[in-house]
This record gives structure tokens, C-alpha cells and sequence, in this order.
């Protein structure tokens, strides 16, 4: 790839600046209030496509966000990537711990990014990383340096559970064919310690609702004569973890896949520092399940946590009530082999069984997906590495990592195609969390990376 660098520098200031345009937009898929900014992002990724050098960019409708569909032909004998992203972000919520409005991008230096990070809402996840693909067409395309036909599938509803994503997907077959599936939505160790994920974990997410009396009441004329759903909710979920902090759930470790000593040992040769994650966390310790370390319980174990909990008188002041309802979000992030729809059927029965008398328990399933494991040896993590090498100047470090990207397992199952996760954030961009960033070296490096990866692959398959 010539001149890869002299271009990126050339335009750096254009290539941050339509990126921070992109932010500006608050694309939040999950609440209706932003409908038509989720509508006006996905036209203006239609426009950045088109301006890169696609010579097919469509928006394509679903019962839900649409799906910006774009590609870049040159001869079909020629091997094709499909480029996956998502344009819709996460609720800034709780606003007021932002230090910048969320949909104000600027760029401020910090220790971890002293050339400056975009702070945003959807700067990492994943406007900023989907972005690095869109700018490394654009200069193989400027350049003449396209070895291989690009697709681009970019959504607007990963936020909220892809759900029209899988019939997309298998209705348009032909039109999304590949020979692997490329995606800029996890991380990597550290700037000095370039990684690959090579596992990501499931997800189950529910919420439940306890019911007790039928209105709220005065806790003075009625406290210790009813159950309290609030203190009720707070018992069952304290429940759902023992001493060791292993999950209750009767049969939800059934399937959870052990790793070896050796495949355990490998995993712990990654860099990774207690005392720096104890210190960016602001924590005395770290907390989780008996028997395992950190980066084993937060990659390779299954784990059950609440998102959210309400019920009862928040505002000012106090409102001595005892509420009828309460309420809270939960979600498990599983490993491979554990089928999401399995699990979520196994907590919804167990959390009813668990209800004392007096009380009335509803659990409403929301979204989830399957872990998935890519292996090492194909052609598409081989050129991935050695992109990577070639511009950090060391060999990545195979990672599994924690997030879950439901439609990876998807993909494999209707395209049969691997997925290669070439992640170029950092864990501590404070991805759906307030403050959320991504460095402008991060950036432009993974616009310097991607095309390495084209020129690789191309050159594997051709010698396949």
C-alpha cells in the first residue's frame, strides 16, 4: 500500500472533521424521540459511501431503522469483503456526567491519548471504527489501490438487538456474498500491544417487573402488612449469585464450555496490569466469580448482571409510599455452546419459581444472540496479523473479548462466512458509558491498517 501514509496526513484534518460532523447527529435508536435523527444518519452514511467511491449505495427499508448498503465491484473473479458497521449509538444517559455535551464533539488531549481523542457519544462505538473503513476505501479508491471487491453493510439498530438485521440478511443472499466479513466494533489491548478478538460472548437480556398491592400505599398504614415489591425484587436478584459469586440459575452452567490449563495459560500471557485497571476504574479491588482472574471472568466465563432498577419515589425530598410495581433490566453475557433462548427460558423460570406469595412476577424477554469463536488459521485472521504487524510493528495478540456482537453467529449461519474483528479501540474509551472517546491516533491508524488487510487477503486467496 503506497503513500498510505502521506494520504492520511494529507487529509487528516478533513477525515476528523467529517467524522465529527457524523457525530453531531444523535442517532439513539432506542428512544422514538430520535427517530429522524437515525433516519438522517443512515443518508449521510449513504453520502460518505458514495463520496468514498462506491458505485452502488442504497438505503434499504425494514420494519424498523434502514440498512445502508453499499459496494465497490471491480471484477467478480476477484475475492470480496464485506464490510459490517452500525451508525445508531447508545443513550448518553446519565447526562449530567458528561463533561462536553454528548453531540458536541471536541478533541482533548489525555494521558492515554496525548495526540487527542474525540470525546462523543458513538465516537468508538461504532461511528468512529465503522468510519476507518469508509476513509481507507476512500484512499485505495483515490489511489488505484483496490485489490478486491468491498460490500458495505452498515445498520442502524445494533444498539437495540439487530432485530431486522437477520431477515435482511437472509433475503438478500446473493447481494451480501463474500469471502470474508470484516468489522471494526471491539478493541485491542493497548496502543503498543495491537490485539485480535477472537471470541465474543452471547447475550440474554430481560427485564422483569414484581407486582405486589394494587396502587401504591402509605408505608406507615401498611409497612410490614404487605410485601414490598421494591425489597422483594432487591431479595431475588441478591439471590441470583451465591458466596462465589457463581450464578444460581439452576442448568445455566450446563453447557458452558471449560478451558484448558494450557488454553488458560496462553490467555494470561496477554499484558494486562491490576493495579492500572484498579487505578482507571477508581476501585480498590477487582469483584467477580471464585476461581477465576479478571480477564478470565470478563472473556471466557458467563456472567448475569443488572442494567437498571426503579420502583417507588425518586424525586426530591421524601414520600414515605410503598410502591406497587418495581422494575429492573438484567443481562447475561454467555459463552459458546450456551444458546441464548435456552438461557433466557431458564432464568424466566427460575425467577417465577423464586417469587414468595404475595407478589407477581413477569419476565419480558428483549433482545439476544450467540457467542461466537473464530479460529486463527484461516486466511482472513492471517492477513489481518499481518496488517497489523506491518503498522504497529508487532505481531497482534489473539484476545476473546467480552462484548457480544449478536449477528456475528448470524452472518456464519446464512452467508457462511467467518468474521474477522479488527477493533481499534481501547477499553477505556468508556464505550456506552458518559464521556465515551476515541483517540485520533486510534483512528488514523485503523485507516492506515484496513487497506493492508485488502492487499493481504487478496494476495492469500489468489495463492489458495
Amino acid at each position: 500500500m503506497q503513500n498510505v501514509k502521506e494520504y492520511i496526513a494529507q487529509h487528516k484534518d478533513r477525515f476528523l472533521q467529517e467524522l465529527i460532523e457524523l457525530l453531531k447527529i444523535p442517532s439513539i435508536s432506542a428512544d422514538s424521540a430520535f427517530s429522524q435523527d437515525v433516519l438522517d444518519t443512515a443518508k449521510a452514511v449513504k453520502k460518505a459511501l458514495e463520496k468514498a467511491g462506491c458505485d452502488l449505495v442504497e438505503i434499504h427499508e425494514t420494519d424498523g431503522y434502514p440498512i445502508v448498503y453499499g459496494e465497490k465491484i471491480l471484477n467478480t473473479n476477484l475475492p470480496t469483503v464485506l464490510v459490517y458497521g452500525h451508525y445508531d449509538v447508545q443513550p448518553p444517559d446519565p447526562m449530567d456526567l458528561w463533561n462536553s455535551p454528548p453531540f458536541e464533539p471536541v478533541i482533548k488531549k489525555t494521558e492515554l491519548h496525548p495526540e487527542g481523542a474525540i470525546f462523543a457519544r458513538g465516537t468508538c462505538d461504532d461511528k468512529g471504527q465503522m468510519f476507518m473503513h469508509v476513509k481507507a476505501l476512500e484512499f485505495m479508491v483515490k489511489t488505484n489501490q483496490l485489490p478486491c471487491n468491498v460490500k458495505f453493510m452498515i445498520e442502524g439498530e445494533e444498539e437495540v438487538g439487530s432485530n431486522n438485521l437477520s431477515t435482511y440478511v437472509s433475503q438478500n443472499k446473493e447481494k451480501l456474498k463474500n469471502d470474508i466479513i470484516l468489522i471494526s466494533d471491539t478493541g485491542m489491548i493497548a496502543n503498543d500491544v495491537p490485539s485480535i478478538t477472537t471470541g465474543l460472548r452471547g447475550l440474554s437480556y430481560v427485564e422483569v417487573e414484581v407486582t405486589g398491592p394494587n396502587r401504591d400505599l402509605h408505608s406507615g398504614l401498611y409497612g410490614g402488612a404487605v410485601a414490598n415489591p421494591i425489597n422483594i425484587l432487591a431479595k431475588m436478584i441478591a439471590s441470583l449469585h451465591d458466596g462465589n459469586n457463581h450464578i444460581t440459575i439452576p442448568g445455566f452452567y450446563d453447557k458452558v464450555q471449560e478451558l484448558s490449563d494450557e488454553e488458560r495459560a496462553e490467555m494470561a500471557k496477554a499484558p494486562f496490569s491490576l493495579e492500572a485497571y484498579q487505578k482507571a476504574l477508581d476501585i480498590d479491588s477487582v469483584y467477580g466469580e471464585k476461581g477465576y482472574t479478571t480477564n478470565e471472568r470478563n472473556s471466557i466465563r458467563p456472567t448475569l448482571d443488572v442494567n437498571g432498577i426503579w420502583g417507588g419515589y425518586i424525586g426530591e425530598g421524601a414520600k414515605t409510599v410503598i410502591a406497587s410495581k418495581a422494575y429492573a433490566k438484567i443481562s447475561m453475557r454467555l459463552v459458546p455452546n450456551q444458546d441464548w433462548r435456552e438461557i433466557t427460558e431458564l432464568f424466566k423460570r427460575h425467577f417465577e419459581s423464586i417469587a414468595p406469595k404475595g407478589v407477581k412476577v413477569k419476565v419480558k424477554p428483549h433482545h439476544g444472540g450467540q457467542g461466537y469463536v473464530t479460529p486463527i488459521d484461516t486466511d482472513g485472521y492471517q492477513a489481518a496479523s499481518k496488517a497489523y504487524e506491518t503498522t504497529f510493528g508487532k505481531k497482534p495478540i489473539p484476545q476473546r473479548g467480552g462484548g457480544s456482537i449478536p449477528i456475528v453467529s448470524l452472518f456464519e449461519k446464512e452467508l457462511d462466512s467467518k468474521t474477522i474483528l479488527m477493533g481499534f479501540g481501547l477499553d477505556s474509551d468508556a464505550i456506552h458509558s458518559p464521556n465515551e472517546h476515541f483517540g485520533v491516533w486510534n483512528y488514523l491508524k485503523g485507516i492506515e491498517t484496513i487497506p493492508y488487510f485488502y492487499e493481504y487477503f487478496t494476495e492469500m486467496k489468489k495463492s489458495s
